[in-house]
C-alpha cells in the first residue's frame, strides 16, 4: 500500500492532507525519513508521524452527528471550545468529514478513514449536501429561484447550478455538490435573502431524520457501503 494511503486508512487525514505531511518530511518508515508517498509499506515497517507510531485498522468507524450550534467542525479547539469529534466520544481516532459553520446546525459524519472522507468531500465526486435555510425578506420569489437553480457569480467564480425548493416564504431546501466555505450562506444572500439558520439534512445518501441535536449514532455497514458508492 503506498504511504499517504496507508496513512489515510490509519486516520491521520485525508490522502491530499497525508502527502502533504510526508512532503514536509514528517514522517518516517522504519526510523529514516521518508518524502516520497508513493511509496510502499505494509503492517511490518514502524511508520511514525511527528515521532508518534501510526498503525491502520480493518474497523472502518463512520458516525452521524446532529451538529448543534456553537460546537465547531474539528478534533479541537485552542479556543476551548466544544468539538464534534467530543460529542462522539469514541476510542478511536475520529475526524470530522468535511465543516459545518459553528452556527450551522445538523449532519456531520466522523470517520477514521481518510480514503472515505475524501471520496466525500472531493469536488470531483459531486457529492450532493442538502440544506434547509431560513432567509431574510421574505417572501423569497421565483426570480431569486430561478437565479439559485441557474448558478450565481460569487467572489471565488461561478456555482454549479443548485436544486432549489421553496417551502414556505422564508425557508428553502438547497441542494449543491460543491461546498464552497459559507456557499449556500453566500448564495442566498446574492439573491436578496441572507440566511437567518442554516440545516444540514442530507449528506450524499445520508439522511439526518429523527436524530437529535447533540445526538450521535454509528453507521451500519449498509450504510457506510452506499456512502462509498458500492
Amino acid at each position: 500500500m503506498r504511504l499517504a494511503k496507508y496513512l489515510a486508512h490509519a486516520g491521520v487525514g485525508s490522502r491530499r492532507a497525508c502527502e502533504q505531511i510526508i512532503c514536509g518530511g514528517r514522517v518516517t518508515v522504519g526510523g529514516i525519513v521518508v518524502a516520497d508517498p508513493a511509496r510502499d509499506v505494509d503492517a511490518t515497517v514502524d511508520v511514525a508521524v511527528d515521532g508518534r507510531p501510526v498503525t491502520t485498522t480493518d474497523a472502518l468507524v463512520v458516525y452521524a452527528l446532529n451538529k448543534p450550534a456553537g460546537v465547531v467542525s474539528t478534533a479541537r479547539d485552542p479556543q476551548g471550545r466544544p468539538t464534534v469529534v467530543s460529542l462522539v466520544g469514541s476510542d478511536v481516532r475520529l475526524y470530522p468529514v468535511g465543516r459545518l459553520d459553528i452556527d450551522t446546525t445538523g449532519l456531520i459524519l466522523l470517520t477514521n478513514d481518510g480514503e472515505l472522507a475524501h471520496r466525500l468531500t472531493h469536488p470531483r465526486f459531486e457529492v450532493e449536501k442538502t440544506y434547509r435555510a431560513t432567509v431574510a425578506n421574505p417572501p423569497v420569489r421565483e426570480a431569486a429561484l430561478r437565479s439559485l437553480r441557474a448558478g450565481l457569480v460569487l467572489d471565488d467564480g461561478p456555482t454549479a447550478p443548485a436544486r432549489v425548493s421553496r417551502l414556505k416564504a422564508d425557508t428553502l431546501e438547497i441542494t449543491i455538490h460543491e461546498g464552497r466555505k459559507r456557499q449556500v450562506k453566500r448564495m442566498c444572500e446574492a439573491v436578496g435573502h441572507p440566511v437567518r439558520t442554516l440545516e444540514r439534512v442530507r449528506f450524499g445518501s445520508l439522511d439526518l431524520g429523527g436524530l437529535r441535536p447533540g445526538s450521535h449514532r454509528r453507521l451500519s455497514a449498509r450504510e457506510v457501503a452506499a456512502l462509498q458508492g458500492d
